[in-house]
């Protein structure tokens, strides 16, 4: 009897986007996940064919890029930041939307880095890799601080001129002062598979092939 698979997927922002998705596609996660009072990380499909597991998104390209679980659902974002070789995302699911941007105090916004006047920043990130990248790309080194949360109160207390984070709709960027100065990346939700996975589980390949066609199906709807 095959081992059941592995599926991960991220708690937030995404999760309640993506389970109508994987019910498509056959994954269906039993009772127990949906209770909020319920601490458990681990959990059956509701035909305990595969086992799903809930993490952080960072997490979830860990888990499959190494082997631990086979399939997930994140962010393009994480897929960026760790470049895992392992981490193949073959399917762009259309849900998650947001977008990686740099924003600043409102009343800095236009000067500095804009305007071409500086070559070092310090900057509040969780994605230290994208932030440098993208600011390499301007002649600009960026000293990054790693915050895992409350990215917006670091200009503010003068940890860091400048945040790269996440925005939806701005409101949060608004309410803390600041203004969105530059996009990044746009972002959305990404099926990563493990590649070694895809190459010796057949039940990989047709997941990723029911994916896919529930992808299609819904541009073309």
């Amino acid at each position: 009897m095959q081992k059941p698979l592995t599926f991960a997927v991220p708690k937030g922002r995404i999760l309640d986007e993506a389970l109508p998705v994987m019910a498509r596609a056959g994954i269906v996660p039993e009772a127990a996940f949906h209770d909020k009072k319920n601490r458990a990380l681990s959990f059956a499909s509701d035909d305990g064919a595969m086992r799903i597991i809930r993490v952080r998104a960072f997490d979830v390209a860990t888990f499959v890029a190494h082997g631990a679980a086979q399939m997930g659902i994140v962010g393009s974002d994480v897929v960026e930041e760790f470049n895992y070789p392992e981490l193949y995302a073959p399917v762009d699911l259309d849900i998650g939307h947001c977008r990686l941007s740099v924003a600043e105090p409102a009343d800095r916004a236009g000067t500095g880095s804009a305007q071409g006047h500086v070559s070092h920043l310090r900057v509040a990130t969780k994605y230290p890799n994208l932030t440098r990248r993208h600011f390499e790309s301007r002649g600009i080194q960026a000293e990054c601080v790693k915050l895992n949360g409350a990215m917006e109160l670091a200009p503010g207390l003068g940890l860091a001129g400048r945040i790269v984070d996440l925005v939806s709709t701005g409101q949060t960027l608004k309410d803390n002062g600041l203004v969105e100065t530059d996009r990044i990346i746009a972002i959305s939700a990404r099926l990563v598979v493990n590649r070694a996975a895809l190459k010796t589980d057949e039940r990989v390949g047709a997941l990723v092939d029911a994916f896919r066609a529930i992808a299609a199906a819904g541009k073309a709807a």
